[in-house]
């Protein structure tokens, strides 16, 4: 499979991966044929890509670091206790099992690389960003050596982290470009409400509520919106601050534009030991592949291919895999270039 923008997709092609509503029900399925109308409606649903099948590329397989089923439980999860929270219902059981299988699942990985871009869509937006970084935070704080109790409570302050925004004026959420001052002023309000609204749950710890209040707090101290600095932001708000910036900049969030995520990569280096820790920096990026496996790719020497691997620790240096021409009618000439052993070739740019 392979990753294709929506304004690129043709009519025939195939859908490798389900696209879902917020509440888990599938809105296209694997393996529907796209047809004009199925296309217009992908771009109505505000979703940029897609992953697609096709004959060269049907032996990738992206996995996601934790299974369908667990991340759509957790959508759903988020979406319920958001609206129990606003209610002041106390029924948090789904959210906790949910977050115990995105920690199991994590854990059982031995190696892990994220790859995979969640089909978000104005429908889903909100609650697939909070499961994202959910996952995000776990994976970094497993990378940390936290143990197992403090990753289900980081996990779940993570999930929690945007309950406050569920209540701005939608134009402030949905709004991609930058903010006006009024704008940045009224968005920057969610922190401090969801502090309240989890607070406002007797039986959740205040840990919670604080990664709620201070994951746009700064290192450097200026942040939002107590301009706290350095060790007088909490150890586990940190790690989510990291998961929710990184995920603001490859989906786009209110007030950011969306960015590919080797531009992610670097402006994370750039803000190591401004805005963040570079120790979770360090750490983070480790995990995450600056070329995500199924993009497709310009190479410096002119050629065009899909990136199919990854090499651990050398997030700039995947494998490539180049159809260069077609040998007779039937075949194509398929070259992979292992960008650590060739070492004059690298990226130039992903091609959306």
């Amino acid at each position: 499979m392979r990753e294709v923008s929506v304004e690129r997709l043709n009519e025939g092609d195939v859908l490798a991966k389900e696209v879902y509503s917020s509440n888990g029900k599938v809105l296209l399925g694997k393996g529907v044929v796209l047809n004009s109308m199925y296309i217009a409606r992908l771009r109505a649903l505000g979703v940029y890509g897609i992953y697609i099948d096709d004959e060269l590329t049907s032996d990738i397989i992206i996995e996601d670091v934790i299974s369908d089923q667990h991340r759509h439980e957790a959508m759903a999860a988020i979406e319920k206790s958001c609206k129990n929270i606003q209610t002041q219902k106390d029924n948090e059981s789904g959210i906790k099992e949910s977050i115990s299988n995105i920690v199991q699942d994590i854990l059982f990985q031995k190696e892990i690389m994220i790859s995979l871009m969640d089909m978000r869509n104005i429908d889903n937006r909100v609650y697939a960003h909070s499961v994202n970084v959910c996952v995000l935070s776990t994976v970094l704080g497993k990378g940390l050596g936290l143990a197992v109790d403090k990753l289900n409570e980081l996990a779940l302050g993570a999930l929690l982290h945007d309950v406050g925004i569920v209540n701005l004026p939608k134009e402030v959420i949905n709004k991609r470009g930058p903010f006006t001052k009024e704008e940045r002023d009224i968005y920057q309000t969610h922190a401090l409400h969801g502090y309240d609204l989890i607070r406002s749950k007797k039986e959740t710890s205040i840990i919670i509520a604080h990664m709620a209040y201070q994951h746009h707090e700064w290192t450097n101290g200026k942040g939002y919106p107590r301009q706290l600095k350095g060790a007088a932001i909490h150890p586990l708000a940190e790690i989510v601050a990291v998961a929710d910036f990184y995920d603001c900049l490859i989906h786009g969030s209110p007030g950011i534009p969306r960015v590919l995520p080797h531009v992610a990569c670097e402006i994370l280096m750039a803000n190591a030991g401004v805005r963040f820790r570079q120790e979770l920096i360090h750490i983070f990026l480790k995990y995450i592949a600056a070329y995500p496996t199924g993009y497709t790719v310009k190479l410096n020497n002119g050629e065009t291919g899909v990136i199919v691997g990854q090499n651990k620790g050398l997030p700039t240096r995947p494998i490539v895999r180049i159809f260069n021409g077609k040998i007779n009618r039937k075949q194509v000439r398929v070259i992979e270039y292992n960008l650590v052993e060739e070492r004059t070739l690298f990226v130039e740019y992903i091609i959306e």
